[in-house]
């Protein structure tokens, strides 16, 4: 044996009781659990700890993070053995020169621009990418493993540019193609930005159409929708909807119900999807345990300021009347961008910016128009934004449901992050589990790993259990919690002191290990069903 964890508690991702147990482990698979007899080349005393699957972040921002970063500790430390890319319609593959530079632009809010990498930007297909994830640094690997989604508006940018139009019927085929060979090369799904463009110009038969695509390879659809605020309700149904028609898996991305308009109205959502399930839907969703979100300052625009892609939008802003326009729509009407509300400028607190010479805008508050216009046009659309838009109550009761995955919807670029980004997942841990008592620690060991596993149809994954990969997470119960703070985001966390990927240690006694075992994770094939 190459290792032998004596006397850990295992909670095996499963939610059932956890049990005291030796695990062995050998050539980067569990081989034996229960009592273990004799020795292995090392040995890991466990006792007072739990010993669980590794936790997969089921929507993550780390498209060049984990190129960037060898050590990529934010996930790492977390406990993190998996996370899942392409999220929001946006990220680098599949595109053309043309479309990479607008979506670079796009979500430098995101991820940078990426001029700070010693790499080019030199794939086009998905599969190019997932190649690039493999060589990793040095041709070593990277820090974690990493599952990839189609992002359905990087596909429509490819297909017929950032205008606010249907796709004629080639463009539509275009779209489908480039979804299926997406898929074939290793692609778990397809995500939606219906906020961002230009995914959010797609209609719901334009969806439905790529989602016949998706379920045709045993994927999943993974949508941020149309509204998180005056339309929230409205904009779940219209994915249960299409994913219905389209008999494709549903997965909802930071599944929440956020603003004035939806305090207290979880319950409404949880029975729209208790219906769903019942009716015989493949569902599934994620959240992260905070109160506000995070996105780009230019996202809360109309969408018809973002249309024709980023440079079309700086010209607007640019020019006065065109700005009254865009100030009128986000203050009084409640741009589409805004979730339908009227913004409050008070609970936007601006927490990156793509340029330095900005960063003492990080931290505060903005004050109003004037001073959003000028933050953005300044650094070219970059600012990445804090929105106390949320409500403890619905966050509570959305992660106690059955269908609920662990997701961080971690930003790791800015010079003050969302907390989520190190945090998630002992915040669920210590916070949530020990101190509140919301999930069990067996239960909410199964929502950040088992569950999303089965999600991503990993038949060797998300369980401790023999003959499935040694992807291990050991934590100290008592002590596990969040080191991340609003006031110092890039904290890390407490109480745990063991990460295993492939059986090799990624975080051995609270530090990172130089280890590059993670690599890219493809999706299973499954027999393609006809498209109906």
């Amino acid at each position: 044996m190459d290792l032998v964890i004596r006397g850990a508690r295992v909670a095996d991702g499963t939610g059932g009781p956890s049990y005291t147990a030796d695990v062995a482990v050998h050539e980067g698979r569990i081989a034996a659990i229960g009592k273990v007899p004799g020795g292995g080349r090392r040995t890991l005393d466990a006792r007072g700890l739990v010993l669980a699957p590794g936790f997969v972040d089921m929507h993550a921002h780390s498209d060049l993070a984990l190129l960037r970063d060898p050590d990529h500790s934010a996930k790492a430390a977390q406990g993190v053995t998996l996370e899942v890319l392409g999220q929001d319609g946006l990220s680098y593959a599949p595109a053309d020169e043309r479309t990479l530079t607008g979506v670079r632009t796009a979500i430098a809010g995101w991820n940078g621009a990426g001029e700070d990498v010693d790499f080019d930007f030199d794939w086009r297909t998905v599969g190019g990418y997932l190649d690039r994830l493999d060589h990793g640094f040095g041709g070593r690997g990277i820090a974690v493993n990493a599952a990839y989604l189609v992002p359905q508006g990087t596909v429509r940018a490819y297909a017929l540019g950032w205008d606010d139009r249907p796709a004629t019927p080639a463009e539509l085929d275009r779209m489908r193609s480039l979804v299926a060979e997406g898929l074939e090369q290793g692609a778990v799904g397809l995500s939606s930005g219906l906020t961002y463009t230009p995914g959010m110009y797609a209609s719901g038969s334009e969806l439905t159409e790529l989602c016949r695509v998706v379920a045709r390879y045993g994927g999943y659809y993974c949508p941020h929708h149309r509204s998180y605020g005056r339309g929230a309700l409205d904009a779940y149904a219209e994915m249960l909807d299409l994913t219905r028609e389209a008999g494709c898996a549903l997965h909802l991305a930071h599944a929440t119900m956020n603003f004035a308009e939806n305090e207290g109205r979880a319950g409404e959502l949880l029975d729209l999807l208790d219906t769903a399930l019942a009716g015989g839907a493949d569902l599934t969703l994620d959240s992260y345990p905070y109160t506000p979100g995070c996105t780009t300052l230019v996202a809360l625009l109309p969408s018809w300021a973002n249309e024709g892609g980023p440079e079309a939008v700086l010209a607007r802003l640019r020019d006065d009347a065109t700005a009254e326009r865009i100030r009128h729509a986000l203050e009084v009407e409640g741009a589409d961008g805004c979730h339908g509300v009227p913004v409050d400028w008070s609970a936007i607190e601006v927490s990156g910016t793509a340029s330095a010479a900005l960063a003492g805008h990080v931290g505060t508050r903005l004050d109003g128009w004037d001073t959003a216009r000028r933050l953005l046009l300044a650094d070219g659309l970059g600012p990445t934004v804090l929105q106390h838009v949320g409500h403890e109550g619905n966050v509570r009761a959305i992660m106690r449901h059955r269908a609920h995955t662990g997701g961080s919807d971690g930003i790791l670029h800015g010079a003050k992050p969302h907390p989520r980004a190190y945090g998630t997942f002992p915040h669920y841990l210590g916070r949530y589990v020990r101190e509140l008592g919301v999930l069990s620690l067996e239960e909410c060991v199964a929502h950040l790993s088992g569950r999303p596993a089965a999600r991503l149809r990993l038949p060797d994954r998300g369980l401790v259990r023999e003959g499935f990969r040694a992807d291990l997470v050991l934590f100290d119960p008592e002590t596990v919690a969040a080191g991340s703070t609003f006031e110092a985001p890039r904290a890390l966390p407490h109480g745990i002191p063991h990460v295993l990927i492939d059986g090799l240690p990624v975080i051995r006694d609270g530090r990172r290990t130089d280890v590059l075992a993670g690599r890219s994770v493809r999706r299973t094939p499954v027999h393609r069903r006809p498209i109906r």
